[in-house]
């Protein structure tokens, strides 16, 4: 379906002064070269000058039948006829004749002039370019230069190269010196001049088809049929292979051309994509002739479209062929003019309809232009797509801008950016009358038409087109008169509006269908296309070495680069309008583009407020935008007056958003009485829930009633207000939701709780995190801000490592606690005083934590007699002992902490515990026995019950025993190692034989001392 609309893309026309009637006509590099009648003179005109003045003449060596301008390289190209052959023939240096000089230098591909003609600086050179077949039609690449010429049954490239007088090949960029459009033949240096030549590097075969036309760009190839097309992509193989062709498939035998000669053959219709393009039955094969490189060119299919004539179109079959085949790149403005486009299209059409592919990134059809009669040929450009019938300049919209933009921003199609959708219906803006039209051709803003009027009369002509035009429903211009010299034929130059204009006149445009629900799709249409048409100019205005590529024109005259944002803009709000009143399938569009629009939240809603008839009347879409934005962690607080808006908004429209809206830290200037009494309503209407409580707790805080607040808070429980915090997470702390590192702030309900209730609040904390609403360090931070660093801050650890199952979780927290515990055992002292007391005692004691958390391990019965209870402070004896518990759970790694307790002093009987802890932990029992015979005796046995099992029992008579028996001989009266030497020797007893207990017996001991335990390990043996 194609929409109607009648806008004014076309500004204004002049007429080029030709003297002869033109033949062919071609345009580029600012100029436009005319081929007279006769095909054996080109004229070049200077379109951008009033009134397209001559800028030279020069004659060719055969009849043209058809001519190209290349901007890179600024050279024409030429198929000519003379004498029955067929020549192609490229001119280089044409600038030159403009003062008249009529030297003119003749040679062949890859041969350069020498001699007198050659030291007397630049001229105009005609390049012949033999082939081996004849040439049907060329192509230049608006990157590169390059050529591709196709003939009868074969593609060929030639790769443009730039030589010095020594035929010395350079590999510089074709266009790197060579003048610009506007650049004067004067301003040309000759005494260092370069010279143009191709090289003939790729020839495809194509045996099965019959090029009519060729395009050429970034690497792809398009070849056009009667009814066919067909777009390869080459692609540079630098691995040494056989040059020789390799046919994909075999060509068609004549013996069966021949058996059908008497049938008229009518292909289906067929369409292939992508890689299905390679199941059509084209057959082709690529020769590689380049001889710089060794590699190999390979090529894949990229699409195919065969079309069958269609009898009900009103065009016959010998009518109905292809034209206007063109492959179109587009620079997203994040790439440099070196780089390969990002997207490339392909533009071909039938006398009915045309067809726009996107080539990159996949291929796809993104619009079908159906015309209203037969069209006979069509040029693409960045912003329309202009085609002409016998009578008419048509202009329609393009969808180029739209696929440019999803390339260039990630963002499209998001909550952030939106664009409108690249398969969006296309539209025609203008049909202007013309008398016989025959050709169309564009070079930047300039539409160039040739007109030739047939046999009938003008009001012939003009009643037949009113009469075909009228039943489409189109608006139409007054038809051009021809000049009044009397010729039958005109060459018009039509001037393009420049984009914001055409904008500002589809915005006037569309005033038409905003009063109206009923338009509101044509609305939304119209509006969109002023957004690609803004989109396409601000991608042209960041490109500009980029502007004219595609078309072969000069660089357009940039646009107010300023204006044009502020009206992209105003068209973003615009659409945002469009949306936030839209049905509910697309109200989510509205929120991208009012974030693009730049208007604030107030501007928004001042956008949005209901009609007086329906006072009551919010869009979804506006709705939809106003949730979202109070979900942004923002710095920005609405006004008093504003924030009021958005509760009474909610409070009419979607009352059970009002928790959402209240929590939100853009409504910190809400009014707290009108809030709560909001609130209340609300209450008494849908009942009483948790989150909706402590909102109005949070309110009654505010107001300072510290009464009614803890009336409130003490309706639910505990954990049931846990819940509650869970379901609104913000009602704690704000930023919380935009990654790790989001500054953290919490809000006056938090610094309450903190004061008093701290149970609450940390549990809260360990709810939030546990269920993925708030990360550790942003916790962390938010203690600090409350001041609770060193007591809420490890309670929530504490907690926290009660609750996780995350291992890197539980690692992060033993280390962080290990930390402060040691900290906290470094800086007390004991004397029962903590040199920076704590502002209150911890949630959990050490027993609690033993009792309740896997990770804190019993305490061993030594430490009892190492550390005594009420030997310290209490902070220190808390801190010891959750300490010794982590030691002592399976959790903590020691090689963790051991740098940490590192710092702390062993000569307290504390401080020892601990170090022996970890070297106990670390397996070091040798070490940590005579570490404790020598500081704390009397917990060695406690020791040695509690470690010295199984695997390490035979530790008892291995080291014990020989430490006990050295230590009381050097101190016989030691009561504490002789009791530990009884101790011993009972348990030696016990577990081994009489002889090995014989064996460990020191041979300068006292027997009667040994001779009772010697007893009864024999009686226990007999008795075993």
């Amino acid at each position: 379906m194609v929409h109607v609309y009648n806008c004014h893309p076309y500004a204004s026309q002049q007429i080029v002064q030709v003297e002869q009637e033109p033949g062919l006509v071609c345009c580029g590099g600012g100029s436009l070269f005319v081929v007279t009648t006769g095909g054996c003179k080109v004229e070049a005109y200077n379109l951008e000058q009033e009134g397209c003045p001559l800028l030279c003449r020069f004659a060719t060596m055969g009849t043209v039948r058809s001519i190209l301008h290349s901007n890179i390289g600024d050279y024409l190209v030429t198929i000519e006829e003379k004498n029955s052959s067929t020549y192609l023939r490229a001119y280089t240096n044409w600038r030159y004749q403009a003062e008249e000089k009529a030297r003119v230098g003749v040679r062949l591909l890859g041969h350069l002039l020498r001699g007198a003609s050659q030291r007397g600086g630049v001229q105009m050179e005609i390049i012949e370019i033999p082939l081996s077949e004849r040439p049907v039609a060329v192509a230049c690449c608006p990157l590169t230069g390059d050529l591709l010429v196709g003939c009868d049954k074969t593609l060929v490239l030639f790769t443009l190269r730039r030589q010095n007088q020594q035929n010395m090949p350079n590999v510089q960029h074709p266009s790197s010196n060579q003048p610009s459009a506007s650049q004067s033949p004067d301003q040309t240096p000759n005494q260092s001049a370069s010279f143009l030549d191709f090289e003939r590097s790729v020839i495809l075969h194509l045996p099965a088809t019959n090029p009519k036309q060729v395009a050429l760009c970034a690497g792809y190839v398009a070849v056009q049929a009667e009814l066919e097309v067909l777009v390869l992509k080459l692609h540079a193989n630098y691995e040494p292979k056989d040059l020789a062709p390799e046919e994909t498939s075999a060509a068609p035998k004549d013996d069966q051309a021949e058996d059908q000669i008497d049938f008229l053959l009518l292909p289906r219709h067929q369409e292939l994509l992508g890689e299905r393009a390679a199941n059509c039955d084209i057959p082709v094969s690529i020769e590689k002739t380049a001889l710089e490189d060794s590699g190999q060119n390979t090529f894949s299919y990229v699409l195919f479209r065969r079309f069958t004539p269609d009898y009900f179109q009103g065009c016959s079959v010998e009518g109905t062929h292809l034209h206007s085949l063109k492959l179109h790149p587009l620079f997203p403005s994040r790439q440099s003019g070196a780089e390969e486009p990002a997207c490339v299209f392909c533009f071909f059409s039938l006398p009915t309809a045309g067809y726009l592919y996107s080539l990159k990134g996949g291929v796809e059809l993104l619009s079908t232009y159906q015309y209203p009669e037969k069209v006979l040929e069509a040029v693409l450009t960045d912003h329309l797509l202009h085609v002409i019938t016998k009578s008419a300049l048509q202009c329609f919209t393009v969808r180029c801008a739209a696929v440019a933009a999803r390339l260039e921003d990630p963002y499209i199609d998001t909550t952030m950016r939106a664009c409108p959708p690249c398969n969006l219906e296309v539209c025609a803006l203008r049909m202007q009358l013309f008398i016989g039209l025959r050709s169309v051709r564009a070079c930047g803003r300039h539409v160039i038409l040739f007109s030739a009027a047939d046999a009938e009369t003008a009001e012939e002509t003009e009643r037949n087109v009113q009469r075909r035009g009228l039943s489409r429903k189109w608006t139409m211009s007054a038809p051009k008169e021809t000049s009044a010299v009397g010729h039958g034929w005109n060459l018009y130059v039509v001037e393009t509006v420049p984009p914001l204009t055409l904008y500002h006149e589809m915005v006037e445009y569309s005033q038409h269908y905003a009063q109206n629900k009923q338009h509101a799709q044509s609305l939304w249409h119209l509006l969109s296309e002023a957004h690609l048409l803004l989109r396409a100019a601000l991608l042209q205005s960041s490109q500009p070495h980029l502007r004219s590529s595609s078309n072969g024109g000069p660089a357009d005259a940039p646009p107010d680069r300023t204006a044009t944002e502020q009206a992209f803009q105003e068209n973003c709000a615009q659409l945002g309008d469009c949306f936030s009143r839209g049905s509910q399938r697309h109200c989510h569009q509205a929120l991208p583009y009012y974030r693009m629009s730049g208007l604030s939240v107030t501007d928004v809603m001042a956008r949005n407020r209901p009609l007086p008839s329906s006072p009551h009347a919010y869009g979804p879409g506006f709705l939809f935008y106003l949730k979202h934005y109070l979900l942004e962690e923002t710095d920005q607080h609405l006004a008093q007056e504003a924030a009021d808006e958005v509760i009474d908004i909610f409070s009419q429209s979607e009352p059970s958003q009002l928790i959402a809206a209240c929590a939100s830290p853009t409504m910190t200037n809400v009014s707290p009485d009108r809030t709560l009494r909001i609130l209340q309503h609300l209450e008494a209407s849908a009942g009483v829930s948790v989150a909706l409580t402590i909102t109005m707790a949070t309110m009654a805080l505010r107001l300072d009633d510290l009464a009614q607040y803890a009336q409130l808070m003490e309706r639910h429980a505990e954990m049931v207000l846990v819940y509650g915090f869970i379901e609104e997470p913000r009602l704690l702390l704000h930023g919380g939701g935009a990654g790790q590192r989001a500054a953290i702030a919490p809000t006056a309900l938090s610094h309450q709780m903190a004061k008093s209730q701290p149970g609450l609040l940390v549990a809260s904390m360990v709810a939030l995190h546990e269920n993925n609403k708030v990360q550790l360090e942003q916790v962390d931070q938010m203690f600090q801000v409350l001041g609770c660093e060193n007591s809420l801050q490890v309670d929530f650890w504490e907690a926290t490592l009660m609750a996780s199952s995350q291992e890197a979780v539980i690692q992060e927290l033993l280390f962080r606690l290990s930390s402060v515990y040691i900290d906290r055992l470094t800086h007390t002292s004991t004397d029962k005083r903590l040199v920076q007391p704590l502002a209150r005692r911890s949630l959990k004691s050490a027993d609690d934590l033993i009792n309740s958390c896997s990770h804190y391990g019993a305490l061993h019965p030594w430490l009892i007699v190492l550390s005594p209870p009420h030997s310290t402070s209490f902070e220190h004896q808390e801190a010891l002992h959750k300490m010794q518990s982590l030691l002592c759970g399976p959790s903590l790694p020691v090689a963790s902490v051991a740098p940490l307790l590192e710092s702390l002093p062993d000569q307290a009987l504390w401080g020892f515990s601990l170090h022996l802890l970890c070297a106990t932990r670390r397996g070091q029992y040798d070490r940590s026995i005579e570490d404790l015979l020598d500081r704390c005796p009397q917990a060695i046995i406690a020791y040695a019950n509690h470690h010295l099992q199984d695997q390490y029992m035979d530790l008892w008579w291995k080291k014990l025993l020989p430490e006990l028996c050295h230590r009381t001989r050097v101190a016989p009266d030691n009561c504490i190692l002789l009791a530990a030497l009884k101790e011993t020797l009972v348990v030696v007893a016990t577990e081994t034989s009489p002889a090995q207990f014989l064996e460990l017996l020191p041979e300068d001991g006292t027997a009667s001392y040994f001779l009772p335990h010697l007893l009864t390990c024999s009686q226990r043996h007999l008795l075993a």
